[in-house]
């Protein structure tokens, strides 16, 4: 059985939102558990959930294509822009 990423990074998602949450709801009877919570929340959020998420949709595709290099730049500049109806 194999657990596939988005369901791990799903669950990972709401139970950081789920700690934010809970964080505030507790704020005024327990400042530094509530602190606790929402920091852990964030920390869920940013260093873990989106680094997984960043690996998961790159996977397979070239960095190359998305860096600013000078081949890319003639490209942009050679491209002619689309006129739309409107114009």
């Amino acid at each position: 059985m194999r657990i596939r990423l988005k369901y791990i990074i799903v669950v990972i998602v709401l139970i950081s939102a789920t700690s934010i949450i809970y964080g505030f709801s507790i704020n005024e009877d327990n400042e530094d558990l509530s602190n606790k919570y929402i920091g852990f929340g964030t920390i869920g959020l940013f260093l873990i959930a989106m680094p997984l998420f960043l690996y998961k949709e790159s996977k397979g595709k070239k960095m190359k294509d998305y860096m600013l290099t000078d081949e890319n730049i003639r490209k942009m500049q050679d491209k002619n822009p689309e006129k739309t109806e409107n114009q």
